[in-house]
């Protein structure tokens, strides 16, 4: 890359790095160090291929002000663990938009590819789910109680048990990133494929409506926290794969924490999903109203939380914030 082009390419973000220098003391700690992560990195491009150069110079004279200034603002302010739910998850997913976008979109096809298969072979559903569970749920139907292996065990355990269980396929999903994002990919696919057979089994049987009324009490969340535990794994897959200006090694350090945080955001969802799943899921005989506005709450929190939400903050931080 041509000096100027390097310059130019850069030069609107090392000015709001003198600002963030010169605001230090009002800035979150966070964001000093991922901004210093960011500049250094920088910094050791130009010394590798400018080394003779103003702007080498320039950068690091930069790179020292903000070390000093983190160092004068190590105090973490104690708005932080709020401002971490409220801020800095939403502001990590609008820059890790695309990724939630394929993650969707990977899930989306599978869960097509579940319900087509399942459609058209008798003995797909059992490939998926297994002869001992659709044996099962055949049996709960012929007794009028089709959803019945949701009241099979007692709510505590059954809740400890689920969430802990989601809680690992997330990190999972997270941590096959480091496979490229075919590894993530890979997860996403499976289980959307699992739950398009899964609903496509109910339709054959007549009950499509009552399974997803049923299902998507607590699947609403957990399905979306998946999806989003998915892009985490195609951040930190992307980041080493395509470390644009950046290091390997750098560009995979910004993407793991930036994934890392993303699926630190899944847990409280996770735990609210396995809470509907043991104590709700199992109250079929809840009217149809109450079971819809839960569904419907649900999804209203993750299309705001993980859409909306970070638009409403892009402004605040600077574009490359990780």
């Amino acid at each position: 890359m041509k000096e100027v082009s390097f310059i130019r390419q850069n030069i609107e973000k090392w000015k709001e790095v003198e600002k963030i220098v010169e605001q230090a003391e009002q800035t979150d700690p966070d964001r000093l160090a991922t901004t210093y992560t960011d500049i250094t990195s920088d910094l050791s491009f130009s010394q590798s291929h400018y080394p003779t150069s103003r702007i080498t110079i320039y950068l690091n004279n930069l790179a020292f002000a903000l070390h000093n200034s983190i160092y004068k603002s190590k105090k973490e302010k104690r708005s932080r663990i709020i401002t971490f739910w409220t801020k800095e998850i939403p502001l990590v997913m609008l820059n890790s938009r695309k990724e939630l976008f394929y993650s969707f979109l990977i899930f989306a096809i599978s869960v097509f590819v579940g319900v087509v298969s399942t459609m058209n072979d008798d003995t797909f559903i059992r490939l998926i789910l297994g002869d001992g569970y659709v044996d099962m749920t055949l049996n709960n139907i012929r007794n009028g109680a089709p959803m019945a292996v949701y009241s099979g065990a007692p709510e505590v355990s059954m809740f400890l048990g689920i969430t802990l269980n989601n809680i690992g396929v997330s990190l999972y999903t997270f941590v096959m990133g480091l496979f490229t994002g075919f590894g993530s990919g890979y997860l996403l696919f499976k289980n959307g494929v699992m739950l398009g057979a899964f609903q496509a089994f109910f339709f054959q049987q007549g009950l499509l409506g009552e399974s997803m009324l049923a299902i998507w009490i607590h699947g609403t969340l957990e399905i979306s926290a998946i999806i989003v535990a998915g892009a985490a794994g195609l951040t930190l897959g992307n980041s080493w794969l395509f470390p644009g200006t950046y290091s390997r090694k750098v560009a995979f350090m910004k993407g793991a924490k930036r994934g890392l945080k993303i699926v630190i955001g899944t847990l409280p969802i996770f735990v609210v999903a396995g809470f509907l799943e043991s104590f709700i899921t199992r109250h079929t005989h809840l009217p149809d109203f109450i079971r819809l506005g839960i569904i419907l709450l649900s999804l209203i929190f993750v299309l705001y939380y993980y859409l909306y939400l970070p638009k409403t903050l892009r402004y605040e931080l600077p574009e490359k914030k990780d």
